[in-house]
């Protein structure tokens, strides 16, 4: 898929969804934009259809909804196969998602949650049946996120 082009209204309105999509509407977007609440909404339909904004989610703690174990499997596949195995990879019960990785051995990163072991094994057991290689496992203490700041005005004008 080719790379789409943002421009400043684009920029501002990633921003805000990041920051706080389920609390805004396209009018109070559209008041940090400088841009009419239509043009707000036919963006956003434009993003989205263009895959630029793939969905929208929940970001879950993990943790505290009873799963605290967070693995992160480093996995090594045939590289022609990698990025078709990653669907096949994420119906195994327990990962929450998977990374292609395109330099190293380790090609592939696997993210899984659990309440024990037990509910980690299966999922290394699966990725070995299915002719991987788990070259690494590693257990995440925590995990915290920040939406990317580059599509902010702030920043921009920073940069300038």
């Amino acid at each position: 898929m080719a790379e789409y082009n943002l421009d400043d209204v684009d920029r501002e309105i990633l921003s805000a969804l990041q920051a706080e999509a389920r609390n805004l509407s396209s009018s109070e977007i559209a008041d940090r934009t400088e841009a009419s609440s239509s043009t707000v909404r036919k963006r956003i339909q434009r993003l989205e259809s263009e895959g630029v904004i793939k969905g929208y989610s929940a970001d879950v703690d993990y943790q505290k909804s009873g799963y605290p174990l967070r693995m992160l499997l480093f996995c090594t596949a045939p590289i022609p196969e990698r990025g078709e195995l990653i669907d096949e990879i994420l119906e195994i019960p327990g990962v929450v998602s998977v990374q292609e990785l395109v330099t190293g051995e380790k090609n592939l990163l696997v993210t899984a949650v659990g309440e024990t072991d037990d509910d980690i094994t299966p999922v290394a057991q699966e990725l070995l049946d299915m002719d991987l290689t788990v070259a690494d496992e590693v257990l995440v203490r925590s995990h915290e996120r920040t939406p990317f700041d580059d599509f902010s005005a702030e920043s921009k004008s920073a940069d300038e």
